[in-house]
């Protein structure tokens, strides 16, 4: 198993800070995350962005179409889908909605990449799997603000792909906390996106920080 980390940010800024540290392979966004970063949902400043991203190194970016109905999801997602660089790969996220899984139909048949998003149920992720989507983005936070358990919400997806041999990953968003990485990695759930503040997180670990301050103060003394 590998595992894969996404960084989910629209701020180029933010972008350039933890690739450093060679934590993430990529980037989601979607319009709310744009809006938040004062960054237009429009496709000449996505290029931009597209462009950015590149520049930086990483080598996915995932970004949301957007229409009234199918026929302009995927006329959207076509026009993201041109955004991909020679180093970088755009995958269009789509909602596991009958619209969404309408487009998405059009968009893998012309061999472009979908994430699925805004999953809620374990049979959602068999739309997925039916079309061929790269990847299925359930929202582990929001499950459990509903009162269920998302870990089993969750163990019971990847089950599921499993059970049908499908290449389908699920990409596990809204996490609020680092134990949620670690519960779901030891359930073979191995790719995830990440905010800044969960990064920032990973890190924050007391003992450790004090233990590397003691090492840089012998260090000197020595």
């Amino acid at each position: 198993m590998s595992l894969q980390l996404l960084l989910d940010s629209a701020d180029p800024i933010t972008w350039q800070t933890w690739f450093a540290t060679g934590l993430f392979a990529g980037i989601t966004t979607n319009p709310s995350l744009l809006r938040r970063a004062n960054q237009p949902c429009k496709l000449d400043h996505l290029k931009l962005l597209a462009l950015k991203a590149e520049q930086i190194g990483y080598r996915e970016l995932h970004l949301q179409a957007w229409g009234n109905d199918a026929n302009e999801l995927a006329e959207c997602g076509t026009a993201l889908a041109q955004l991909t660089t020679p180093g970088l790969t755009v995958q269009i996220k789509l909602p596991i909605t009958q619209t969404g899984s309408q487009a998405a139909r059009t968009l893998i048949a012309a061999e472009i990449p979908v994430t699925f998003t805004a999953c809620y149920e374990a049979p959602q992720v068999l739309i997925a799997a039916a079309l061929g989507a790269k990847y299925i983005a359930p929202y582990l936070g929001r499950i459990n603000d509903q009162g269920r358990d998302g870990y089993s919400e969750l163990v019971a997806m990847q089950r599921a792909l499993d059970g049908v041999g499908s290449s389908c990953k699920l990409l596990v968003a809204s996490l609020r906390h680092s134990n949620d990485l670690s519960y779901l990695a030891a359930e073979g759930i191995n790719t995830f996106t990440i905010s800044p503040v969960l990064a920032a997180e990973l890190f924050d670990v007391e003992a450790t920080l004090k233990a590397a301050e003691a090492f840089e103060k012998d260090a000197r003394l020595n």
